[in-house]
């Protein structure tokens, strides 16, 4: 029974890795760059940013030679301001924080008022861009008729605990989408990465943009759920290298910054949550399998769930000395869960960059 149980195990684990790829893979590629293409005067870059000042520079610099970069600087303790204009950017201090409101659907909303051109391009201070991605990122909405365009950038791990949990994290989060559906206008299923987010000013505002998702804390999901049912036409999309990002460089801002998403996320997609819910499950049964296989002395049979769980992944870690994080990772990740929900049950929240939410 340990060993049937153990293949079993293994065989839904690669299932639901291949499933998360391919859903993945399925988004288009933006195609590109190319040298003739200026869209310099039709795309203001908008970054809000706060406490930044470590990767402000890089992200507001790589930007600065494709269109106008306006970084909205919501209430830095830190030099945010003067790096981003050393960058090239010009900085607009966010107004005090209203009731209601949190403060990167705050800093957006500032700076959208303030922007005049055919498109805004939103993105976090901890990417950075590849030149000619604004006119690729322009090219590809247009040639395919599109409002918007959300992009993932292409992940940077380099220290141990990014390389487990981010790119598990992603991969999880993949096995409750169905592309089809996010690409799909008439359904519900929703999906936006709020690290990097084209979209026409006129269709945003007719939306209600920002100040429509103002007290979320995934703003960027919920915002994709708000642009489909006010019929803003959205695609989802991956980077094609023009796109990169390096989201935590130390394991205390990725523990809370995984908590602050990992299980409110859930409730934008309740269809897609459930099947996170699922593969969380499938995959954290790795142990208590293994351990039975153990101690009915079948060592073969407890490796062989482990060795799923690193063989699936592998595609999203990029090589196996990384995928090897993939049984440990599992088990972190839960523990992120599991205390971004007590923290949100009991109303405790979590803080996050002198916050809290």
């Amino acid at each position: 029974m340990p060993l049937l149980a153990a293949c079993v195990l293994a065989v839904l684990i690669l299932a639901l890795a291949r499933h998360s790829r391919a859903q993945f893979l399925a988004l288009p590629g933006l195609g590109p760059a190319l040298p003739e293409e200026d869209v310099r005067g039709r795309v203001t870059v908008l970054i809000p940013a706060r406490n930044e000042e470590r990767v402000i520079a890089r992200c507001a610099g790589s930007l600065a030679g494709q269109a106008r970069v306006l970084v909205v600087d919501d209430h830095s303790e830190d030099r945010t301001a003067e790096a981003a204009r050393a960058a090239g950017a010009e900085v607009l201090p966010a107004p005090p924080l209203p009731p209601g409101w949190l403060g990167k659907p705050h800093a957006c909303w500032t700076g959208a008022q303030r922007a005049e051109t055919e498109w805004l391009l939103f993105v976090d201070a901890d990417t950075w861009y590849e030149p000619g991605f604004a006119a690729a990122a322009v090219r590809f909405a247009e040639q395919r008729g599109l409002d918007a365009v959300t992009v993932f950038p292409r992940q940077h791990c380099l220290r141990w605990f990014e390389a487990a949990l981010v790119e598990y994290g992603l991969g999880l989060y993949f096995t409750g989408v169905d592309a089809a559906r996010i690409q799909d206008p008439a359904a519900p299923d929703a999906l936006a990465n709020g690290q990097c987010l084209l979209v026409r000013r006129e269709a945003y505002l007719r939306a209600g943009g920002h100040a429509a998702v103002a007290s979320s804390v995934t703003e960027d999901v919920a915002l994709a759920a708000v642009f489909k049912q006010r019929g803003v036409r959205l695609a989802v999309a991956r980077t094609g290298g023009l796109a990169h990002v390096r989201m935590y460089d130390s394991f205390r801002s990725l523990w809370r910054g995984f908590q602050k998403n990992s299980f409110r996320v859930l409730f934008h997609n309740p269809r897609g949550g459930l099947r996170i819910v699922a593969a969380t499950i499938v995959m954290t049964s790795w142990l208590p399998v293994s351990a039975w296989a153990l101690a009915a002395g079948q060592p073969l049979a407890a490796l062989l769930p482990p060795a799923a769980a690193a063989a699936g992944w592998k595609p999203w870690y990029g090589s196996w000395r990384r995928a090897l994080w993939a049984p440990l990772a599992i088990y972190l990740f839960q523990g992120i869960v599991v205390s971004a929900m007590l923290a949100s049950l009991t109303g405790r929240g979590v803080e996050w960059k002198g916050r809290r939410v």
